[in-house]
């Protein structure tokens, strides 16, 4: 995968991390204003990396710019990404998390990384880690509209802060 080719199978999860690297640096060239990440629990992400953490950001300092979380939960993300975690706290103005309402029946979400425009990195098979990234507007259309009709039976969740006495 190059900058000048991103569009490629991925056949690993360092493949997939590098993917996802690349898909918010991608963003950030292109002004993308959201990024939407879908995952049941984002465990695998790498998301507490320095470099990642930079790139986002580097993203989120442009303006009207948001991130979408879409998990079936967040515990597992709190405790393996911890630096994440705290980088998420002075951005809670710009990154929205959502899960299914506690009324909902379980959704079954698929692992994403889109753009509000052509990035498309999907994971089909997360057990041996098979995806795809691709720049397909069509794809992507679909993808957010499906996003979007779950999020419609989403709760807001993983707060930046959390609050007790």
């Amino acid at each position: 995968m190059t900058d000048e080719t991103p569009l490629s199978a991925l056949r690993s999860q360092a493949e997939v991390q590098q993917a996802l690297r690349w898909a918010v640096d991608h963003a950030l060239q292109v002004h993308a204003r959201k990024l939407f990440w879908v995952d049941p629990d984002f465990a695998a992400w790498p998301l507490d990396e320095p470099a990642l953490l930079q790139s986002l950001t580097a993203w989120l300092k442009l303006p009207q710019r948001r991130l979408v979380l879409l998990a079936q939960r967040y515990d597992e993300l709190v405790r393996s990404s911890p630096r994440f975690v705290a980088w998420r706290r002075p951005w809670a103005h710009a990154v929205d998390a959502w899960q299914p309402a506690a009324d909902a029946e379980p959704l079954n979400l698929p692992t994403l990384c889109l753009d509000d425009g052509r990035l498309c990195l999907q994971v089909f098979d997360k057990l041996h880690w098979r995806g795809r990234l691709q720049l397909d507007e069509r794809q992507n259309r679909q993808w957010r509209d499906e996003i979007d009709a779950l999020l419609q039976r989403c709760e807001a969740s993983f707060p930046a802060h959390q609050l007790g006495l």
